[in-house]
């Protein structure tokens, strides 16, 4: 009897890729917790310094973020795509803060350089990975047992004689 459980999907992806989505999961779940500490300390205006529009943005990563690592963690295009808008966007909002707001030392524009390496990086990642990820609702499998994207073509080829 197979089996087509979550470790099954995942062992038929190469091992760059799942270390790749692995550590794009693991960076949006620290950030999720961030974001989380952020909200205990800092009560209903975690970030007093920033405008309205990027405080509600910065809290709204309290959820996007674990969302974004979940359907990574299933294999989803959606989580990669997810994950790119949430990485792009943060470092915009971050170097907005930190240049058009001024303040930050060396080591914030450095760390700021790091996090747009990070984001630029995942453009690339999504378009690398879009082939071993599946398309579709979280509920569903998109692939057969070996990983082969669940399409009429390999439906076809890959069918029982009958």
């Amino acid at each position: 009897m197979r089996r087509s459980g979550w470790w099954t999907r995942w062992r038929a992806l190469p091992r760059w890729a799942r270390w790749t989505v692995g550590g794009y999961a693991a960076l949006l779940a620290w950030g999720g917790g961030v974001h989380v500490v952020d909200l205990a300390v800092g009560g209903t205006g975690p970030y007093p310094w920033a405008p309205w529009w990027m405080a509600a943005y910065l809290v709204s990563l309290t959820v996007a973020d674990p969302v974004a690592t979940v359907l990574l963690l299933a294999r989803r295009r959606a989580g990669m795509d997810l994950a790119c808008l949430i990485l792009v966007t943060d470092a915009a909002a971050n170097g907005w803060a930190l240049y058009a707001l001024g303040g930050g030392d060396a080591v914030t524009r450095v760390g700021h350089a790091t996090a747009t390496a990070v984001a630029l990086g995942s453009l690339v990642a999504r378009r690398a990975l879009r082939p071993h990820l599946l398309p579709g609702r979280a509920g569903t499998d998109a692939t057969d047992l070996e990983g082969r994207p669940d399409t009429a073509a390999n439906r076809r080829r890959h069918a029982p004689d009958r």
